[in-house]
């Protein structure tokens, strides 16, 4: 055997400087800075400037804290919806925006002021609302660099922000149409209140915990009745609130029960049939007498006194038994306990009656300083103060009108979202927009165009109508989402929108004070209007209010509301001072998209609506889409209590803002998902083998030139075809997953299509012909034009979602070509699309697969060093119109032969191995010598480099 030349040097490898380790947290903040050094967003606005438009409209996080992975998840989300718009060719702008009024950052303020033991009502108004301000601003400040730090693209130097002058007085004039159309009014009713901070609480500003409370059963005993044998009998109610027996002013009873009269103990009580053995257990009796029973209607007529009465006064008043249809037997003792102020079904049925609230409760939880019983003490959600040996019930026991008590029922129970402290029921003065009043479609505070819209729009109805029929127009997704919000919208109260704060845009009222109404002048609104516009919401002030009346008016006949707006009012009108506003001329009302979490269904998604369908007749969108919230690796949900929370920002300087993004988009987005350090490991890994998908490419298409190298799919081979074929179902699925919003499904088609169509099968066929046939061989010259085909594409399909390695990638091949981002996805060549084609390339690959089963074995026991050693027998029916050679090729084996058994056979082969490709074939005269193509490839460049010489 002779001594065998190396040609490892005449082999044409891929070449390229860019880096196998990616370095994403060192690397990334570069290509951000460039961005913004060449104003990105602005060269993109240019670039599809008179392009069909997309509007995704920015749901207003708060500014009050760095951003956390739920931020992350919606704001990499709505940068995919945008991205992938802008690729299809759309002018896809994106103004970011921030919620900054409001309680989340009155509460942060407060607790600056607590601890330097400042009382914040001994502040002037209007300082407290420029901490507020100052407040609000660092943390949109902090956000937006963190935000751009994910690679979120959008105008990030001019975003909306609710505090802005200009956004308040569109609030507020927002808030004046309502008044001008007779869409508010000022009434008593329960609403959700927090003692803790002292103000009403819109729906979405609650959330629900377990606690355990205490449970009362309490006596009150029949003094009127129209069956005599009642009287000196007792009704018994029972209740988890204590605090409420101080207001009580009647019993509610269900006119289709059946109650009996029971004696135990030495005491008679009424007490619906099917909850008799629980009561008598639940007072500590273990046998009772049944005396009888009466149906519920019949005790219509019936009084009873307060176990309280000997304190006189209100509590001496005898309470009625009123028929209530709500009353059930689910639990307690088949009577409720009716106090108007703290219920909704007790103000609607003590209303029917003429019971009017009393309104004993003050803000901060105590009761009235001047109420008889109790007077100034509280809070009532103090556990202590509703426990049985607290004050409430030590007085009933000694009155004797306490049957039992308990520290012991678990249940949900309301509790303000940002403060956690329990919330309750509080009758109390607040404004409201009524949701089944009939709306004017020729109110006067609308326009010409908005007139003949509410008219198409089948306007006129009520706010309740309107905002059903507007979410059976728009399209959700998912499709649940319709039926979440519209059984919301079905069964929600009027739409209280007053608050009793300081940082919020005010209720821009003035009240006569002799008739109660609130003034409706467009002259003097118009006055508020430009008031606020020019100084913001320290306009609305006592010392203003001369001039904004104007000389038609006394100051001293009306009262100036004080109340600030519901925060969600605020951003349930940023449709009317982003998209309508002017001030960014790229937008149009209105928007194609809304996007946030599931919860906004009750928030943002429902207050726009509810605004834009009494201002406009119609929702402010078109779409509306929402995704569930991120839980830990263990499905649990984040708590920083539980230290399970994961930080996007900390994650960044792991593994970098890729790799978050990569994350945010693989999982599936409309349900519940998960992040942990196992799953961001799995992401990395995915990350890698993307990146040595486009290393690859850029390594293999050194030097490639169209002009010159490239060929027609026409003339090319049948694998490369096949390829492109690939290529074009790809790139509809893809189109298809924008369309749908199929962001899970848009990463797994491109993942998939580069592990497995590329890497795993075209490239890992073709590097034979890409290491070791001649430059200018068109089989080589094929596969590199298709090499450049899906560079050119899968560049573009991976950019909204790795925006960084994107254009690290572009930017390697393309230095002087501007940024990936600013390109476009182009329609593939519908001849590239053969059906028939990639039929028959799927049963070849499936074929292929069971080839590589068979060999597999044979390299494990070392019996051959690779498939290249394998010679391979075929089963009987494989496809007989492919050449040996070309099954060889695309199976990356020696030789191929049919056979006639039930599976492949596998043996090595006998034929020496080419010292330049390593194939092993008939014409190679010993292992280490050339095969023929080989031979040609180095005589070429032996004789190149001799001419060099």
């Amino acid at each position: 055997m002779t001594e065998q030349r190396d040609y490892r040097s005449t082999v044409f490898l891929p070449k390229t400087d860019f880096p196998m380790k990616a370095g994403l947290p060192q690397r990334e903040p570069g290509i951000l800075a460039r961005w913004q050094d060449q104003g990105l967003y602005g060269q993109l606005r240019a670039a599809r400037a008179g392009r069909d438009k997309f509007i995704l409209h920015d749901g207003p996080p708060y500014a009050n804290g760095d951003i956390h992975v739920g931020h992350a998840l919606n704001h990499i989300l709505k940068d995919m919806v945008v991205r992938t718009q802008s690729l299809l060719g759309k002018d896809a702008p994106y103004v970011p925006g921030w919620d900054c009024h409001g309680l989340p950052i009155e509460w942060k303020v407060e607790e600056e002021y607590r601890k330097q033991k400042r009382n914040k009502d001994e502040v002037p108004a209007a300082e407290f609302r420029a901490e507020c301000r100052a407040y609000a601003q660092k943390w949109v400040n902090t956000q937006r660099e963190q935000l751009k730090r994910l690679g979120i693209n959008g105008d990030w130097d001019n975003p909306y922000l609710t505090m802005d002058f200009q956004a308040e007085a569109t609030i507020v004039g927002e808030l004046l149409k309502f008044a001008e159309s007779g869409q508010l009014y000022r009434g008593a009713k329960p609403v959700m209140w927090s003692p803790v901070e002292k103000t009403a609480l819109a729906e979405a500003e609650v959330e629900y915990e377990d606690i355990v409370s205490t449970q009362i059963d309490v006596a009150f005993e029949i003094v009127e009745a129209p069956d005599a044998d009642l009287i000196g009998a007792h009704v018994v109610i029972w209740t988890t609130t204590p605090w409420t027996i101080p207001v009580n002013q009647a019993v509610a009873y269900g006119p289709h029960i059946d109650y009996h009269l029971i004696e135990t103990g030495g005491r008679r009580y009424l007490i619906a049939e099917p909850l008799v053995q629980e009561f008598v257990r639940r007072i500590g009796h273990e046998t009772h007498d049944l005396h009888f029973f009466i149906k519920g209607a019949s005790l219509a007529g019936t009084r009873v006194r307060h176990p309280m009465h000997a304190l006189g006064g209100f509590f001496a008043t005898l309470r009625p038994l009123l028929s209530g249809e709500f009353v059930t037997v689910d639990s307690g003792t088949g009577f409720v306990h009716m106090a108007p102020d703290h219920g909704e079904d007790d103000f609607i049925l003590c209303k029917a009656n003429k019971i009017d609230p009393v309104f004993a409760v003050e803000g901060d939880g105590r009761y009235r300083a001047d109420w008889p019983w109790l007077g100034g003490e509280g809070s009532v959600i103090n556990p202590k103060f509703n426990a049985p040996d607290g004050p409430i019930c030590s007085a009933l026991r000694e009155a004797g009108g306490l049957v039992a008590a308990s520290a012991d029922y678990r249940h949900s129970y309301p509790h303000s979202w940002r403060s956690k402290a329990k919330v309750i029921y509080r009758c109390t003065p607040q404004w409201f927009v009524p949701m089944d009043k009939h709306i004017d479609p020729e109110g006067e505070h609308l326009d010409e165009i908005e007139k003949a819209m509410r008219e198409l729009e089948g306007a006129g109805t009520t706010l309740r109508q309107t905002a059903l029929q507007a979410i059976d127009d728009t399209r959700f997704v998912p499709e649940k989402g319709r039926n979440r919000i519209r059984s919301m919208v079905e069964g929600r109260p009027d739409w209280v929108l007053s608050r009793q704060r300081a940082w919020g845009v005010p209720i821009t009222l003035f009240v006569n004070r002799k008739t109660g109404q609130y003034l409706v002048d467009p002259a003097v609104n118009a006055r508020i209007v430009a008031a606020v516009h020019a100084k913001g919401v320290d306009a609305w002030c006592d010392d203003n209010a001369p001039a904004l009346l104007g000389d038609q008016y006394r100051v001293e006949d009306y009262e100036r509301v004080t109340d600030i707006l519901d925060v969600w009012f605020d951003s349930g009108s940023t449709h009317a001072f982003v998209l309508e506003s002017g001030r960014w001329p790229e937008l149009t009302w209105p928007a194609d998209l809304y996007l946030e979490g599931s919860d906004q269904h009750r928030g943002w998604f429902q207050s726009s609506l509810l605004e834009a369908c009494a201002t406009r007749g119609r929702a402010p969108y078109k779409a509306v889409l929402t995704h569930g919230f991120t839980m830990d690796a263990k499905g649990m949900k984040m708590s920083k209590s539980l230290g399970n929370t994961v930080d996007p920002l900390k994650v960044m300087e792991t593994y970098g803002a890729d790799i978050v993004r990569l994350w945010a988009l693989s999982v599936d987005y409309t349900e519940d998902h998960r992040i942990g350090d196992e799953i961001l490991k799995g992401v990395a890994d995915q990350y890698r083998k993307l990146r040595n998908t486009f290393r690859y490419l850029l390594g293999a298409l050194d030097g490639f030139d169209w002009a010159s190298e490239g060929i027609e799919p026409a003339t090319m081979p049948e694998l490369e075809r096949y390829v492109l074929h690939r290529l074009s179902e790809l790139d509809a699925a893809l189109r298809q997953a924008i369309a749908d919003f199929d962001f899970n499904g848009y990463t797994r088609l491109l993942v998939d299509f580069c592990n497995e169509d590329l890497s795993a099968f075209f490239f890992d066929i073709r590097k034979d012909c890409l290491y070791c046939d001649a430059p200018s061989d068109p089989k080589r010259r094929a596969y590199r034009t298709v090499l450049d085909v899906l560079f050119q594409a899968l560049i573009r399909y991976a950019a909204p979602v790795l925006v960084f390695t994107a254009e690290e990638v572009w930017a390697s091949r393309f230095p002087d070509r501007g940024s990936v981002h600013l390109e476009e996805l182009h329609p593939l060549p519908a001849d590239w699309h053969d059906p028939a084609l990639g039929e028959r390339y799927g049963a070849l690959r499936a074929l292929r697969e069971q080839v590589t089963e068979a060999i597999e074995p044979l390299r494990r026991d070392k019996v051959i060093g690779s498939s290249l050693a394998a010679a391979v027998t075929l089963p009987a029916g494989a496809p007989a119109d492919v050449s040996a050679a070309d099954l060889a090729e695309l199976f990356i084996t020696a030789t191929v032969s049919p056979g006639q058994g039930e599976a492949v056979t596998v043996t090595p082969t006998t034929d020496a191995k080419c010292g330049r490709c390593w194939r092993h074939l008939p014409e190679v005269a010993e292992d280490g010598a050339l095969c023929g193509r080989c031979e040609d490839v180095v005589a070429a460049q032996d004789a190149a480099m001799g001419a060099g010489a």
